[in-house]
């Protein structure tokens, strides 16, 4: 019997540089697909320290004992676009939180719905006078970081609020959430701050679950991790709050990004504030019901994403006063939603070796290897995310959990097929074509309707 082609020595399919032009590409792949090897390693690192140290170090609960202090007053604003499904139970949750009433302004930024949102805000102002500041916003560039912008100015030129909260609409913030969130900012050096998102739907079907289980790994692991270490602790668009000095300092929000949250992460950090994040201010979010919405919904959050690493890499590599820890994983962070592409790209350079059978020696096909290590690294670093969402479920204490842990595989495929398609016409398709990115929304599934508000003794 003959040996397999893609094993054998000398075989007529095997090249190196001396074929010419096609053996330099050949050379040339097998270059790429060794640096993309060593990406992975460095991101399989990355994960494995977080996880350790989540499990095992010291961790940075520095905030969670304030219970009394002089709060400030704050505004908070809940980004609506079209919220009509859950936009009540959002008002309804801050109207009860244990704030100081004559320091709390509730703004729900009301851009430009075209269903029932705007008529539910109005209810809530007119049973509950002097809670509320109403804000719809009629015209003006489309996007979340345009209307935050539009609400910041009218926030600064009242000039009664230090800090602001945001929350998205479908988001159901405790009891406790607001003084947990305004805590760290008694600080001079946090510039914002984040709190763990936690899905509320989590039992409705598989994607539900396998979700909760990436946000679980996500936030109780990745982000505590990263704030434990010195790194970029990341905000993440809502279940935060921001000191309006700092975003002043920073220039305001971005309205020409998709991913304003991220921007702003790497505008604080590079003017030299702090992020803090918070993993006991729990706040819970409704997460994709069906694997169409998931889709879309990654693919926008990698465009924006990706915005982000173009604008800001280079001064990442080059601004003084930044940490090598902050340096180094806002780095990694930055490239995070490239990995998915880089993989695919990984994959199709190994595998084309194997079938030319370029880099045979002594019958050790080094295509073959790089495959199969590329392959390896997929599911420890790219996917590294088993580890952090067992050790997240085990600090969680939801073992039952780990039994869905194999089924993430599902949910990766589907990302980095999203993440992958989302790069191509960022960085290449809209480009070529000029094409203006169209918002998707993400789909909301509850269904509340006002109801009335039981009144909270003021302080």
């Amino acid at each position: 019997m003959g040996t397999l082609p893609v094993l054998a020595h000398a075989q007529p399919w095997a090249m190196d540089r001396s074929d010419g032009w096609l053996g330099w590409v050949l050379a040339l792949c097998l270059v790429a697909l060794i640096v993309i090897v060593a990406l992975e390693a460095l991101y399989t690192f990355r994960h494995y320290a977080f996880t350790l140290n989540r499990l095992f170090a010291r961790q940075r609960p520095i905030y969670a004992g304030i219970e009394q202090a002089n709060w400030p007053h704050i505004t908070v604003f809940i980004a609506a676009h079209n919220e009509e499904a859950v936009i009540s139970g959002c008002i309804e949750a801050l109207l009860n939180v244990d704030y100081p009433r004559d320091r709390l302004t509730i703004m729900p930024v009301n851009d430009r719905s075209t269903d029932g949102t705007r008529q539910i805000i109005d209810s809530y102002a007119d049973r509950n006078p002097g809670r509320l500041q109403l804000f719809h916003r009629q015209d003006g560039p489309p996007g979340k970081a345009a209307a935050l912008a539009d609400a910041t100015n009218i926030v600064q030129a009242q000039g009664q609020s230090e800090l602001i909260v945001i929350f998205d609409a479908d988001y159901l913030p405790g009891k406790k959430i607001i003084k947990q969130l305004v805590a760290p900012f008694l600080d001079p050096e946090i510039g914002a701050v984040m709190g763990r998102v936690v899905p509320q739907n989590a039992g409705v079907n598989l994607l539900t679950r396998l979700l909760d289980l990436e946000r679980s790994g996500g936030y109780q692991v990745d982000q505590q991790a990263r704030y434990n270490i010195g790194a970029v602790a990341q905000y993440g668009g809502t279940v935060g709050g921001i000191r309006l000095s700092a975003l002043k300092e920073v220039g305001g929000w971005t309205p020409n990004v998709l991913a304003e949250d991220t921007d702003l992460t790497y505008r604080l950090l590079l003017k030299g504030w702090q992020t803090a994040y918070l993993g006991y201010a729990e706040c819970y979010e409704e997460v994709p019901e069906s694997w169409a919405v998931r889709f879309r919904q990654i693919g926008r959050w990698a465009k924006g994403h990706n915005q982000v690493l173009a604008k800001f890499w280079q001064q990442m590599v080059t601004r003084k006063g930044l940490t090598w820890m902050e340096r180094v994983d806002g780095l990694a962070l930055l490239g995070v939603f490239l990995m998915s592409p880089v993989l695919l790209i990984g994959w199709i350079l190994a595998l084309v070796l194997t079938v030319t059978g370029y880099g045979i020696d002594a019958n050790v096909n080094i295509a073959l290897v790089m495959l199969l290590v590329t392959a390896g690294f997929a599911c420890v670093g790219n996917f590294a995310a088993f580890f952090e969402v067992a050790a997240a479920v085990h600090l969680d204490g939801h073992q039952r959990r780990l039994r869905l842990l194999p089924l993430l595989l599902t949910g990766f495929v589907v990302s980095m097929i999203a993440v992958s398609k989302a790069t191509l016409d960022g960085l290449v398709l809209d480009r070529l074509f000029k094409r203006q990115f169209k918002w998707d929304k993400t789909v909301r599934y509850r269904q509340t309707s006002p109801a009335p508000i039981q009144e909270v003794p003021s302080e």
